[in-house]
């Protein structure tokens, strides 16, 4: 299964002929329960850019990312960005303790999702045990994600923190059924420093000095892992 980075054309497509489902949330449902959740969701298309929901408004939706990729991000008082991460087609977003969202979310080009009224959502896993569980299991995920994510920005130098995002990604993109050492990048060079907590001239050495020592290959749209053991060994260090 090849999941697109950009929505294809408006429809409103069923649960069951969703190319995610298996991915997301929804793969802990059976049939019956899958057409009440149909009812449930609305599909909405983002364009490039468009933010999809704010850091500190109410969490009034939900969201199951369908087609494209979603830029995860803090602002700090001083107004300074920090990317907290990427969000792929099966992601589910907009879950928080508190009423109000932790970060926001916008379209890294065009973007498809599923969107769920958070009060009608809320109901409708009350007393379904097995998809509170499924739920769990991401959050789960999510916080694993989000340690290794601390430890990349302190602890690593640029080139491990370059090749440590490359191979997570990859990784993420043969979750979707794309598994290939040519990997697409529809983020650019400033939102890979600021996931990484870099500069973009500091991004944009390392990625050519990693190229020159024929570690990786710069290709229009993404880069090319000319030698993934050498990425791996630099993404382990």
């Amino acid at each position: 299964m090849k999941i697109p980075f950009a929505a294809s054309e408006p429809n409103q497509p069923h649960c069951d002929d969703c190319a995610v489902r298996p991915l997301g949330i929804c793969a802990a449902l059976d049939r019956g329960e899958l057409r009440e959740l149909d009812h449930l969701g609305r599909h909405v298309h983002f364009t490039s850019h468009e933010t999809v929901f704010a850091q500190e408004e109410l969490t009034t939706s939900f969201y199951n990312l369908l087609e494209g990729v979603m830029r995860l991000y803090k602002l700090l008082p001083d107004g300074r960005r920090q990317i907290v991460g990427f969000a792929l087609p099966g992601d589910f977003l907009g879950i928080a303790i508190s009423a109000r969202n932790n970060f926001s979310a916008d379209a890294v080009g065009a973007v498809a999702v599923c969107r769920f009224s958070r009060t009608a959502f809320m109901q409708f896993i009350a007393d379904k045990p097995h998809l509170l569980r499924r739920i769990n299991e991401l959050v789960i995920r999510e916080l694993g994600q989000a340690q290794d994510h601390m430890v990349l920005l302190g602890r690593r130098s640029a080139e491990e923190k370059v090749a440590s995002f490359l191979i997570g990604w990859r990784v993420r993109l043969a979750r979707l059924g794309d598994a290939t050492n040519t990997l697409p990048l529809p983020m650019g060079r400033q939102d890979i420093a600021d996931f990484l907590g870099l500069t973009i001239e500091t991004v944009s050495r390392t990625f050519t000095k990693l190229e020159r020592d024929g570690v990786i290959e710069i290709v229009p749209g993404g880069v090319r892992l000319v030698d993934l053991e050498r990425v791996e060994v630099l993404a382990a260090a």
